[in-house]
């Protein structure tokens, strides 16, 4: 499968895994009253409208180019990033305000081994799919996939928190599920801060990392000819970079000899994994 079918399927695999989850934890943590496990229902909320905003991102992204997009669809990735983000944000909020209220008011958790038997299941399914995820986003590099990694990673601690502040209620020790709810809440908006702001640097045109210039200067410096290079520009086209170069070369040079080089240098950038397309003009000195 190519990155595009890859991502819609992760898509697909999250919404029916936070689905389930999103029942079993929201029918245990209401009828037990487990603050923690309330605010963990609402992360699977969250979880899956992020599934869906991935299936929905990663279509529109694996559209080609048109007469209306030349450098295709691939923005559209970080657009629904941002949504994801921006939901995140609003929900840690909630959580946060209701966590604080049974803090101070008190918790009303009913210990069951239900909530046990859920928190445990949340943690090998979110783990199976963190697996699968962070595999696929390492390979191609997708922030869709990087968040819905994040949320599997972050999903499999904060469960594990909700657990502890379970098996806590033996000592009767009730206050720690408010806690699990106000450091679940902090989770969420920190990571949905992370996703928002690295879609809003794609969104406003940043620039490619040093390391790639770097790699492109040294492509260039491998053609003799190449007197000089210009500062290198470029704009993000989703996961991928259009870049724009000048290269100075002999003013005796026929402009046949120079634009064959300037092809040469373009097909040799483009190859790279972050060039979505090179395009190189050339000065004489």
């Amino acid at each position: 499968m190519n990155r595009f079918e890859q991502t819609k399927k992760a898509g697909l695999l999250g919404i029916l895994g936070n689905l389930f989850l999103l029942i079993i934890k929201g029918t245990v943590g209401f009828l037990f009253k487990s603050q923690s496990m309330i605010a963990d229902t609402a992360n699977s909320a969250g979880d899956i409208f992020a599934s869906l905003m991935t299936f929905i991102g990663n279509k529109i992204a694996s559209e080609p180019q048109d007469k209306s997009h030349n450098f295709g669809h691939g923005k559209a990735e970080y657009i629904f990033s941002m949504f994801i983000s921006i939901s995140m944000i609003v929900i840690a909020f909630k959580l946060l305000y209701d966590s604080i209220y049974t803090l101070i008011y008190g918790s009303e958790l009913i210990f069951s081994w239900f909530l046990v038997i859920v928190c445990l299941i949340t943690i090998v399914v979110k783990l199976a799919l963190f697996l699968y995820t962070n595999r696929l986003a390492k390979k191609f590099e997708n922030i869709l996939l990087e968040a819905n990694r994040n949320d599997h990673r972050n999903d499999c601690i904060v469960t594990t928190f909700t657990l502890i502040s379970i098996l806590l209620t033996f000592a009767n020790i009730y206050w720690f599920d408010g806690v699990v709810g106000i450091g679940i809440s902090i989770w969420i908006c920190l990571t949905g801060t992370k996703i928002f702001m690295e879609s809003y640097n794609v969104l406003m045109d940043i620039s490619i990392d040093e390391k790639t210039k770097e790699i492109i200067m040294d492509l260039a410096h491998n053609y003799k000819e190449i007197q000089n290079v210009d500062e290198i520009s470029s704009t993000p086209v989703g996961h991928q970079y259009v870049v724009v170069l000048t290269i100075y070369v002999d003013g005796n040079m026929s402009t046949f000899k120079s634009h064959e080089l300037a092809d040469q240098l373009e097909l040799s950038v483009s190859g790279l994994d972050k060039i979505y397309r090179a395009i190189v003009h050339v000065e004489p000195i």
